[in-house]
């Protein structure tokens, strides 16, 4: 019980500090009132007294601190009252979304012997915690917190890691239904939240005093936030604990999965204005593979007789698609003709074939040849390369994408322009292999976008491109070119 003592008494020292603001605040008017009627009552600088003026001197000097510092309590007091708490993006899930999910949350907070959170929802990240509903005025009642879950993990893990994972998350709801911790944290809450607002002239002063308070609370704060931490943990080592610990190894994985199918997979995706529908079973699937080619998931056959969380869903599809949605706009500016959805199966034509093809456009616009439908003929390209115009042609299309990012923000950052030779090169490459037949563009759940083809060996591309973009020695790449049967005196077509 020490983690509550220590939790609670942290929060009464926030809850204290709080005060202390108060009745700083109110003090000169106090002290303005009794030098009033003191002057009133003829006790203090009565008139015609020797020491009137003096204190008629203190009564004004008093009463104008006190008027200027109500002033500004009211300008604070103002400021929190309108502050608004930021409240993580999430799809909510309602019970009818969700029933089995949520009978499992609550059968959960019974074996802890704690509240049931009010609400579940559900983010496109790899972590899972409490959201306390914010709600306005000091005397507020505490309102069930929202339990928010990673959305990976529904999809990744099975039912029974699921529950034993989330223990000391649904642990967390005694503490937010104390009523000294969660009015310590609600101030907290509403002091950070009034700092995120620009204040300017005499209101600047009010982001100060909040500053001041915050910074006060800093110490008191984090160690609430600790005791609060280590009193769920121990409440929830009486559940499923062995199985924890096992789940927290499929954390580590279901994190590294998810991150590389946004950078290397969803990416591609989004700066075409494509946002992938099923971005959660597109993890299980690259985690899948990870397993197939990696000693790291070898665990992960034995436990596909298991039932999977997102069973838990009434449809997962549906959940997965608004999941996704979301995950697109948080990660991605919105382009500017609006985002449009994307189904597995139809990712190899629209974003690997069209992605290749615009950048097969953008290198033909570097060369400055440009025409409407065909892109450059390899043999040129690499003749111009072999001779030594490699760094003219990465200037090219650096100033190229650097305009581009002026004018559509959404644009991935500006790379070198070798860099950007090289990727461009690549997608030429690859579009005249497929134009050519023998390869196919594809998506690879690890990799991205790749290409598939079935007559020269597509490790030997990447070396050969790179060699020829940043050494000139297109030897490499027209035996590779060769192979694939790609003619290199045919253009390039531009649109697939």
């Amino acid at each position: 019980m020490a983690a509550v003592d220590t939790a609670r008494a942290r929060a009464r020292a926030v809850l204290r500090l709080r005060g202390r603001a108060v009745a700083a605040a109110a003090l000169p008017a106090a002290c303005a009132v009794v030098l009033l009627v003191g002057r009133f009552t003829g006790r203090i600088g009565a008139p015609g007294s020797p020491d009137a003026p003096l204190w008629d001197g203190i009564r004004w000097a008093v009463c104008t601190v006190a008027a200027l510092t109500l002033l500004l309590a009211a300008m604070v007091a103002r400021a929190h009252r309108r502050a608004v708490p930021p409240v993580t993006p999430a799809v909510p899930l309602t019970r009818a979304d969700a029933p089995e999910l949520y009978r499992l949350i609550e059968e959960l907070a019974d074996r802890l012997d704690v509240p049931a959170p009010g609400a579940i929802a559900l983010t496109p990240d790899c972590d899972s915690w409490l959201e306390e509903p914010h709600r306005p005025g000091r005397r507020a009642a505490p309102g069930a917190p929202v339990l928010v879950i990673g959305s990976p993990f529904l999809w990744w893990m099975r039912a029974g890691e699921l529950r034993a994972l989330l223990a000391p998350v649904v642990a967390g709801t005694a503490a937010a239904a104390d009523p000294d911790i969660a009015a310590a944290r609600r101030w907290l809450r509403t002091l950070d939240a009034a700092l995120g607002d620009r204040h300017r002239g005499p209101a600047a002063l009010v982001g100060r005093v909040d500053r001041h308070l915050l910074g006060a609370c800093r110490e008191h704060s984090a160690e609430l936030e600790h005791a609060v931490a280590a009193w769920a943990s121990e409440q929830a080592k009486a559940v499923d604990y062995g199985l924890r610990i096992a789940a927290q190894e499929q954390v580590g994985l279901a994190y590294a999965g998810w991150d590389r199918l946004l950078t290397r997979v969803a990416l591609p995706a989004w700066r075409l204005g494509r946002h992938p529908s099923h971005l959660n079973a597109g993890v299980v699937a690259a985690l899948t593979e990870l397993s197939r080619r990696d000693r790291l998931a070898d665990g992960y056959g034995n436990r596909l007789g298991d039932r999977p969380a997102c069973d838990l869903l009434e449809e997962p599809g549906l959940v997965d698609t608004r999941v996704s949605r979301l995950a697109a706009e948080l990660l991605h500016e919105e382009p500017p003709g609006g985002w449009q959805p994307l189904d597995w199966e139809d990712y190899p034509e629209q974003v690997v074939d069209h992605g290749w093809r615009e950048s097969a456009a953008a290198l033909q616009s570097a060369l400055g040849d440009d025409h409407p439908h065909t892109g450059p003929a390899l043999d040129k390209l690499l003749a111009r390369l072999a001779a030594g115009e490699s760094e003219t042609l990465a200037a090219a299309l650096a100033g190229r994408v650097a305009r581009a990012a002026e004018v559509a923000p959404p644009l991935p950052p500006v790379r070198s322009g070798r860099d950007l030779l090289v990727e461009h090169l690549t997608a030429t490459v690859c579009c005249a292999a497929v134009d050519a037949g023998t390869a196919s563009p594809g998506l690879d759940w690890l990799d991205g976008p790749v290409l598939l083809s079935r007559a020269a060996p597509r490790a030997a591309l990447s070396p050969a491109v790179t060699a020829a973009a940043e050494a000139g020695q297109d030897g490499p790449l027209r035996s590779w070119l060769e192979r694939a049967g790609v003619r290199l005196e045919r253009p390039v077509r531009l649109s697939g």
